[in-house]
């Protein structure tokens, strides 16, 4: 493979219509009546209708794959007035899926895919006097089973209603690249195209950092104007620098004058097989995780505060890269990448041609993925977070030769719109045909390996020229897939399957004790018990597990120090562990009718010795390296009290917690915007007196939410508990639960109470 040496210049092309959005744009996401069997409630967006009921193995048409959930049809109307603008438009950025789009009664659109956005002309249905217009949107997601996921259900992320000039900036009309970056010097090239929906000729005035140009347009015609100017020593986007600066694209003409301020953020990168990944010059190891779409105990409702906070999540366990595994993720979530210092792989499809389920994507791929590839490329391909487009995931036409064919035909689609950043793949086998897969990585600018990465030796010799991920591989390999990415440089990156726990896979990552359903999550019937996929490094609540904490020390470079206890085998009973399962391992020492048994403390680092006490008692010393991978194991006798480890003048402790005494509620934000929109995530804890969390405690509780909020879920991180996670009702699982609070659109205080057999814990947050 040839030496790509790639740089772009990310432009947040929704953010860019802030300066005009009381004009232009706005958000459409209020006072929807949703109907579904029959029911109709008023609901607002986002708005995912299968999380609100519960799973359930028997009538769950989604199956184990969705979660046991329901899918169905539903319908979403709502009434508006013609704003102004000579063009009217919808722009819905995700509904699951098939969707139908009527105005006042006529068909206005339809779309298929449910993960990518798109655009409805509204302009000819909409009444131009006083009249006031309805939108009814038919939502199909009966076909089942069509995701080997959660999907969710309905219009489940933003709407968008656009009021626009007969001339105007074309949707995602503004595209940034840097042809050059050195010696203290960006070149930026911005890209911006007009379109003229009027039926005249058109004149107007371009101009972007004080050049101007001159347009001329024809009645229907779209025209690109180029403008290149040069940012001396510029700041360079990266992880650990996530720097953004404002483009500004003023466009006039003899009735309107419009402004677009632009984020665009500034760096290179490049892939080869004898330097590696490298980010602005320096190598880079890319320790990535695949992350489904949805928000945990939220569904699939996409708000913006969500997907900020999984971002969050994922750079705090120590990633630096995410895969949106299996489908195109949303603005917010790339916006929290490029401000938060994410790198990501965009991914468009699971599957190709050949159906893995009755009803996915090989059912829309022949006549929508031009059009889904287009979207998905055109709306993100300004973001600086994002190093690389895929194409597919472990397709099973793998072995036809219509597969290169297809994979040249996808590469081609992303090419039409993006050049600056490679295409990959995942690829997988299930029985020892590799070596045939060589045709279909020639295709490939970076070679993905899923589970498959132990090839890399054999593979490098038969094409030394082949960079190589592995773009999914198994929790518990975490040291060894560290190690083949810190020795070969032709092996870029790691990506854990998954970052976080998600909804469906039932079962995928689940431990489980003997005399319980055994196998994995795909076996005969699936895992009935189980609503979602217990493979992440972070659990749905946000607790990292310490197979995330032994990741993060891996692959970065501070000492650090963490310490668990395995699970005795036979303590809740002999232990059984599944593919993607690691032994589970808690920060917890109550162990009570253990005492003088075995057990086995682990504990994590890279400094060159470990000390280990117990009740101020010396348990061992362990010397620490690479050879013990980095952990310090001891095996002794369980005794109640405090546990400590000590290690290059760090120290880390676990201490027995005594009864359940009191709830502690901590909000991840005291403060939230009164917009409807805004979240909290208040977790929820089950302390002793001493206020050390009670690792075992499983205590029914109900939250009350004050009326200027709204309660948007209450669950624990218990997969396979039942009560649908957006009632009021839960119960904590290892003393933990999480609440989520919606912003209402008065200003004050939202009082926060959950109530129990314990006192009731109170918190208040402000709505501003």
């Amino acid at each position: 493979m040839k030496k790509l040496l790639l740089s772009a210049i990310v432009l947040q092309t929704l953010c860019g219509w802030a300066q005009n959005i009381e004009h232009q744009q706005q958000l459409f996401d209020d006072d929807w009546q949703f109907t579904r069997n029959g029911k109709t409630v008023g609901v607002n967006l986002p708005h995912d209708w299968d999380i609100f009921d519960s799973p359930d193995p028997e009538t769950g048409a989604t199956g184990t794959g969705g979660g046991w959930f329901h899918g169905g049809k539903g319908e979403y109307r709502k009434t508006f007035r013609t704003p102004g603008g000579d063009v009217v438009k919808l722009l819905f950025e995700g509904v699951y899926q098939r969707a139908e789009v009527y105005v006042n009664g006529q068909k206005a659109g339809q779309h298929g895919y449910g993960y990518t956005p798109f655009t409805v002309d509204i302009t000819p249905y909409v009444y131009r006097d006083k009249r006031p217009n309805e939108v009814v949107v038919r939502v199909d997601n009966s076909s089942q089973p069509n995701c080997r996921w959660y999907s969710g259900s309905g219009i489940y992320r933003h709407v968008w209603l656009q009021s626009l000039p007969a001339l105007h900036l074309a949707e995602n009309g503004i595209f940034v690249t840097t042809p050059e970056v050195k010696n203290g010097r960006a070149t930026v090239q911005v890209e911006v195209t007009l379109m003229n929906e009027s039926r005249s000729e058109q004149q107007a005035t371009l101009e972007v950092e004080g050049q101007q140009r001159q347009v001329v347009l024809k009645a229907g015609e779209s025209k690109p104007v180029t403008f290149s100017y040069v940012v001396e020593n510029p700041r360079l986007w990266s992880p650990d620098t996530p720097h953004l600066y404002t483009a500004k694209v003023l466009l006039k003409n003899r009735s309107s004058q419009q402004l677009f301020e632009q984020k665009y953020g500034i760096r290179t990168f490049s892939f080869d097989a004898e330097h590696g990944f490298r980010l602005n010059g320096k190598p880079m190891l890319l320790n990535g995780a695949c992350v489904h779409h949805d928000d945990g105990v939220l569904g699939a409702m996409a708000f913006d505060a969500a997907e900020i906070r999984k971002v969050r999540l994922m750079k705090q366990a120590g990633f630096n890269l995410i895969r949106t595994s299996h489908n195109p993720t949303t603005r917010a979530f790339l916006d929290a990448c490029d401000s938060l210092g994410m790198l990501v792989i965009g991914e468009a499809f699971d599957g190709w041609r050949t159906a893995k389920l009755k009803y996915d994507y090989s059912t829309l791929i022949d006549s929508c993925y031009r059009e889904d590839i287009h979207a998905m490329v055109m709306r993100d391909r300004n973001h600086p977070s994002i190093i690389s487009w895929s194409i597919g995931n472990e397709v099973i036409e793998r072995k036809e030769i219509r597969v290169v064919t297809t994979a040249r035909q996808l590469k081609q689609a992303i090419l039409e719109k993006d050049a600056t950043r490679p295409v990959t793949e995942a690829l997988c086998a299930w029985d020892r045909d590799w070596e045939i897969y060589d045709p279909h990585f020639e295709v490939l600018d970076v070679a993905g390996y899923n589970y498959m990465i132990f090839k890399h030796r054999s593979d490098h010799q038969r094409d030394p020229k082949r960079v190589m991920w592995q773009t999914e591989s198994y929790p518990r390999d975490a040291f060894r897939n560290w190690a083949t990415v810190a020795d070969n440089a032709y092996v870029v990156g790691d990506m854990v399957w998954t970052g976080l726990d998600y909804l469906g896979e039932s079962g995928i990552g689940r431990y489980y004790y003997e005399g319980e359903r055994p196998g994995e999550s795909f076996a005969e019937g699936g895992q009935p018990d189980w609503h979602g996929a217990y493979c992440g490094d972070v659990d749905i609540t946000g607790w990292r597990k310490p197979i995330s904490h032994y990741r993060e020390m891996l692959w970065n470079d501070t000492p650090g120090l963490y310490m668990a206890v395995k699970e005795p085998d036979g303590y809740h009973g002999t232990i059984k562990e599944t593919m993607w399962s690691v032994w589970p391992t808690w920060e917890s020492w109550n162990w009570a009718g253990w005492e003088g048994k075995p057990v086995e403390v682990e504990v994590y680092t890279k400094s060159p010795e470990v000390k280990l006490y117990l009740n101020d008692r010396l348990i061992g010393t362990k010397l620490v390296s690479r050879e013990t991978q980095f952990k310090a194991v001891f095996r002794f006798p369980y005794e109640a009290g405090v546990l400590r480890a000590e290690a290059a003048g760090q120290s880390v402790t676990l201490a027995t917690a005594g009864a359940p005494h009191h709830l502690r509620l901590t909000a991840d934000r005291r403060m939230i915007a009164a917009d409807g929109q805004d979240l909290a995530y208040v977790t929820v804890e089950v302390v002793d007196r001493d206020g050390r969390v009670c690792p075992d405690a499983a205590i029914v509780c109900d939250a009350v939410v004050g009326s200027r909020g709204q309660l948007m879920a209450f669950a624990s991180a218990d997969l396979k508990d039942r009560e649908p996670s957006t009632t009021a009702h839960a119960v904590t699982w290892k003393g933990r639960a999480l609440l989520v609070v919606r912003s209402g659109k008065k200003r004050g205080k939202i009082d926060v109470s959950v109530k129990s057999s314990l006192p009731t814990a109170r918190l208040t947050i402000q709505s501003e």
